[in-house]
């Protein structure tokens, strides 16, 4: 095809096996689309093409993921607003007609794509409904990724998530377990629940054998993340959409790649020989001392703490 559509906040741009989303900057524009930028949707991570009236004198095109391609959209779990959503394009309703039109090439395009993967034509002469994508067809935001939390500032490298808790907002069971470093090889999942729901959080959740240290129940999801060193909280301003679901769609994403390698290729765990930076185990030993000294850590949980901690070194 090679054509664009160009709509309210986004542009589609049409290629012969994919749909280039790229998506305005700007105030009126939703923060996460600002902050995507621009997506590129192949053909083959989509089951349907919509198109249907909008508001205020509008229509909305939008294109169906399919479960497991985009792991924005996993992460997400349906969470997003309506506003949010990176698969809707808003166009003026004079523009209906010619909507009309590019939804049907896509659909020609999508059912072709479904054929060729071996899927077959179903009653209505369309693609039968599309089965979960194996891995993920559609790229997640880029690395590094950071964001501010309530409790505790999140940051990805691409390979290993840390959590470094914050005095005035991490709870003293996160305190106790000390700063998370969490590589994406320990981790069997994401779970993101939106900052604009009650209780809003990110959890990772750990293979099993690979907990957080200090966490008992850590990232099974049973506990409460306040409490869960495998979880950072939000709050009101803190881990904004735009912000903390990028991050949990990355992370998710490495999980991904890392659990296909293991898969591919098994070999042994192999065990860090790495040392803690002394300045920071320093730093852990004078805030342990603060817990100790307003009575929120016990006598033998200081000593036990500060010795295994003397021993990173």
């Amino acid at each position: 095809m090679g054509d664009v559509l160009a709509g309210i906040h986004a542009t589609w741009e049409f290629d012969s096996d994919s749909v280039l989303i790229r998506f305005e900057r700007g105030i009126r524009t939703p923060k996460l689309l600002s902050a995507l930028g621009e997506r590129r949707i192949p053909h083959e991570a989509l089951s349907s093409v919509t198109l249907a009236p909008g508001r205020r004198g509008t229509v909305v095109l939008r294109a169906v993921p399919r479960p497991g391609a985009d792991p924005l959209t996993e992460a997400a779990a349906g969470q997003l607003k309506e506003s949010g959503d990176p698969y809707r394009l808003v166009l003026p309703a004079e523009s209906e007609t010619l909507a009309e039109y590019y939804a049907d090439e896509l659909r020609a395009a999508l059912t072709a794509s479904w054929l060729r993967r071996g899927g077959r034509r179903g009653t209505d002469g369309g693609p039968e409904p599309d089965e979960p994508a194996e891995r993920y067809l559609v790229a997640a935001p880029g690395t590094p990724r950071h964001f501010k939390a309530y409790d505790g500032k999140a940051s990805f490298d691409g390979e290993t998530v840390l959590f470094r808790w914050f005095w005035t907002g991490a709870s003293s069971t996160k305190w106790k377990a000390g700063d998370q470093r969490l590589p994406v090889t320990e981790l069997e999942g994401v779970e993101w629940r939106s900052p604009e729901l009650f209780d809003g959080y990110l959890r990772l959740l750990p293979r099993e054998g690979h907990g957080a240290a200090g966490s008992g129940a850590a990232g099974s999801g049973a506990g409460q993340a306040d409490h869960d060193p495998a979880a950072v909280v939000f709050g009101l301003g803190y881990g904004p959409v735009h912000e903390s679901l990028p991050f949990a769609a990355a992370v998710l994403e490495a999980v991904r790649g890392a659990a296909a390698k293991r898969v591919a290729a098994p070999v042994p765990a192999m065990v860090s020989t790495g040392r803690r930076d002394p300045a920071d185990v320093a730093d852990r030993i004078r805030h342990l001392g603060e817990l100790h000294q307003a009575g929120l850590v016990t006598d033998e949980e200081f000593t036990a703490k500060k010795t295994e901690l003397l021993a990173e070194l």
